[in-house]
């Protein structure tokens, strides 16, 4: 399909530089496969699910992924985006073309790392010397990586460390936040118990390729960055069992449902996984796993915006922003959020 198609108009006025307050405060624009659109709060949510639904979350933990150095004179900057192993990394480099192959970086605070090869598409692999984990190098050199369209407009603070990680967040690895479910909290949470709607965690660690522009004119020729998930063989077992009793499984974000749909079968069997997925959803695509997709407003002409087509149809999806944009709601990771319920 033509990548234009995909294209909207977003005042920049709308792009949230901060997140609403409490989180649950967000507002929520409820987006069902036909009839009117309903404007809500986050913590509406309860009431817009049923008893035996489950939410999908993924409990990837952002990491200071963002890192500052030197190399001789020239200023270095990495933003991690993939993990290879214990010590190596993939990581976006500005200035990239000072490097050379066996080029040692200075990040500051005892933290150098090694440029080891450098890939078609402009990444470095990075192997972190030392025998310090990574993870407690990052802490003491790294920032926290804002997307582009929130850093480029105001400077990394303190309030970043805890607003741009979930109450979910357990497992280290994403360079990026799983953003809708910045939306919940632990009263949230009692509440959607307390309606009887279930809750199952999965990982997939997103990485900095998700702010990746399309630059194909058409979908077809644009290559999907790949991330690592992890569904484990109970927590399948459950979905396909809620599945069976009737309950809708609803993703919280599109990172859930991508690694969803990565595991399950055309059957619509749910499988244990383990692995990379550089699964790309766009219109045309049949979903197996998911019932509903809880999701912020994403960018126009972006891999997130084709696939909330894919899910509820371009046509529809077009209306629920041009609608959000004239209700002022407000855009991307600490933005409000979506409830597409399509018809099944």
């Amino acid at each position: 399909m033509r990548v234009d198609l995909f294209d909207f108009e977003l005042p920049p006025e709308r792009i949230a530089l901060r997140p609403a307050r409490p989180r649950d405060a967000a507002r929520l624009l409820v987006v069902p496969g036909e009839g009117a659109f309903a404007d809500l709060r986050v913590s509406d949510l309860p009431g817009q699910l049923r008893a035996g639904d489950v939410l999908v979350f993924n409990d990837t933990r952002v990491i200071p992924a963002q890192l500052e150095g030197q190399r001789g004179e020239a200023r270095i900057g990495a933003t991690l985006h993939k993990r290879i192993d214990l010590r190596h990394w993939q990581a976006f480099v500005r200035n990239g073309k000072r490097l050379r192959e066996g080029d040692r970086i200075q990040f500051g605070a005892n933290v150098t790392a090694l440029a080891e090869a450098r890939h078609a598409d402009g990444s470095w692999t990075l192997l972190f010397e030392g025998e310090e984990p990574v993870e407690v190098l990052l802490e003491r050199a790294g920032r926290m990586p804002l997307p582009p369209y929130i850093a480029g407009k105001r400077p990394l603070d303190e309030a970043d460390r805890s607003d741009y990680q979930t109450m979910f967040a357990a497992r280290d690895g994403a360079v990026a936040a799983p953003t809708a479910a910045l939306h919940f909290t632990p009263g949230l949470m009692a509440a959607l118990a307390g309606a009887g709607i279930g809750s199952e965690t999965l990982t997939l660690h997103v990485g900095a390729g998700t702010f990746l522009p399309v630059k194909a004119d058409d979908t077809a020729e644009h290559a999907m960055h790949a991330e690592w998930g992890r569904i484990d063989a109970a927590t399948a077992d459950r979905l396909n069992a809620a599945r069976a009793d009737g309950g809708r499984l609803i993703a919280v974000g599109t990172t859930s449902l991508r690694l969803l749909e990565s595991a399950t079968g055309d059957d619509g069997v749910i499988h244990p996984f383990e692995g990379d997925t550089a699964i790309f959803i766009t219109p045309g695509y049949r979903f197996r796993a998911i019932d509903g997709l809880m999701t912020n407003f994403h960018l126009p002409r972006s891999t997130l915006f084709m696939l909330v087509s894919a899910l509820m149809g371009l046509d529809r999806m077009q209306a629920a922003y041009a609608h959000a944009i004239g209700e002022g709601y407000r855009f991307y990771s600490y933005g409000d959020a979506s409830l597409l319920l399509p018809e099944r």
